[in-house]
């Protein structure tokens, strides 16, 4: 008897040793904003066969279980309450561990993502007199900024934690997220929640889950053509892998994105629309949802070569078919074209959030398009454009500039243009006697000076195909 006693007594004390601990993915700690009002997926791992037990404070009476299956992980889903100011309470509890999340707030939540023009932070952004971290404190804004990684394979967790914004914590994070976060807690009056996800210098590529690759020749052809530099990864699914699918599980409002500079100097920006367009569809599957997708044309710069950035802003785009999507211009926002990193990221962001808050939350009085071309006539050496606009179009300049004609020849030259009292623009050439082809900041670095009532500037655009 007394054998079996103390063989049970070895039997419960190595269990006890043995067992595995309770662990939470980072995304899920403490200063969280969780997506309100929706089925929200708790995950985690433990020890198999272990019962885990939910209870959320929103709902305390309402005791979730599972039991963590043999490959370590346990899930179940709860629905959670709408936006407020509230904060809230998650504990979890296997076994001897309990874990308490604590100092939740629902809101929105928003995955902010890209290279480096999205990685740029608010402190190198900054300018003489400006006081924006100064005064940046905001409780109902929070960010999770992911640690810079890379992986061959998928990752189920990554390193970060969620911060409340204040001078302390919000220097280094995206100047642009911060911007666009902002302007949505300003106008909305709920918690924001900022999950950063970035690199700079990488190629849509690296971003892209493999299953957008499938049964797809061409962008396996371009991402085989990508060449390698020492500044980030490059090739397929690196980056997805490690900083974006350990946050697939975590609902979100809709994604920003901010990349395409490096598909620029690696060539590869003739297809770039077929693989936004792939990206944006695999991440919306395995999010499980149809989320808005908002994104900005690169800006000029002296540095690219050619005309590639005007075919990839033109790809940019066309990436526009695809539903839920939205673009925004910062052409006008440059002051230097030899800086590829412009530091005007606070219009950026506002830019941004006009589109969310006009097409995702439908706050009226936001006009967020820009105006751009509608039609095209010809009368002798004459070429008359229309535009869709918010009321005519004017010029900050004496001049409109950026505008070029070509002939049968295909050799473009530069336009004089003429706004009319009807809002059209006339242009002509000394150098084009019979012009059929026009284009408009269809360049590297041209800077457009023509704009709306809305201060937003026309869309780059050509009419030929050449």
């Amino acid at each position: 008897m007394k054998k079996i006693i103390c063989l049970i007594l070895i039997f419960i004390a190595f269990k006890a040793s043995a067992m595995m601990p309770l662990r939470l993915p980072s995304i899920l700690s403490n200063h969280a904003v969780m997506q309100q009002s929706s089925e929200v997926k708790l995950w985690g791992w433990g020890c198999p066969t272990y019962q885990v037990k939910i209870i959320c404070s929103w709902n305390s009476l309402d005791t979730l279980s599972t039991i963590i299956g043999a490959d370590c992980s346990w899930e179940v889903k709860i629905h959670t309450p709408k936006a407020s100011s509230k904060t809230y309470s998650i504990q979890i509890i296997s076994g001897t561990d309990n874990i308490t999340i604590e100092d939740i707030l629902m809101g929105e939540v928003w995955l902010c993502s890209g290279q480096s023009n999205m990685e740029l932070n608010l402190k190198s952004v900054r300018t003489d007199g400006d006081n924006v971290i100064e005064t940046s404190d905001n409780n109902e804004i929070r960010f999770f900024e992911v640690k810079k990684d890379y992986e061959k394979y998928l990752k189920s967790n990554c390193e970060g934690e969620w911060k409340v914004c204040s001078p302390e914590t919000i220097p280094l994070f995206s100047a642009v997220g911060y911007f666009f976060g902002h302007k949505l807690s300003e106008r909305l009056k709920i918690p924001v929640g900022l999950i950063g996800a970035y690199w700079g210098g990488t190629s849509i590529q690296t971003w892209m889950p493999l299953q957008a690759y499938e049964n797809d020749t061409i962008l396996q052809r371009d991402n085989n053509q990508i060449m390698a530099f020492p500044w980030g990864p490059q090739a397929a699914s690196l980056l997805f892998n490690a900083m974006i699918n350990p946050l697939v599980q975590y609902p979100i409002a809709g994604v920003i994105w901010y990349q395409g500079e490096t598909n620029v100097l690696n060539y590869t920006s003739s297809n770039y629309s077929r693989a936004l367009k792939a990206m944006i569809g695999s991440w919306r599957k395995l999010f499980g949802s149809i989320f808005p997708f908002y994104f900005v044309q690169i800006a000029p710069f002296q540095g690219y070569g050619r005309f590639n950035s005007a075919y990839l802003r033109e790809q940019q785009e066309a990436t526009l078919t695809l539903p839920k999507t939205g673009m925004i211009s910062v052409g006008d926002l440059v002051n230097d074209i030899n800086n590829i990193h412009p530091k005007n990221k606070s219009n950026v962001g506002y830019r941004l959030a006009d589109l969310a808050l006009y097409e995702q939350y439908h706050i009226g009085g936001i006009k967020p398009y820009h105006p751009r071309f509608a039609s095209m006539s010809i009368h002798k050496d004459e070429v008359i454009l229309k535009f869709k606009s918010y009321g005519k179009l004017s010029s900050k300049d004496k001049e409109v500039i950026s505008f070029n004609l070509a002939g049968k020849d295909s050799m473009f030259y530069p336009a004089k243009a003429a706004l009319t009292k009807e809002g059209s623009i006339v242009l002509t050439s000394p150098k084009v006697s019979s012009p059929i082809a026009v284009r408009y900041c269809f360049s590297n670095n041209e800077v457009p000076n023509l704009f709306d009532t809305n201060g937003l500037p026309i869309l780059p655009f050509r009419t030929d195909n050449y």
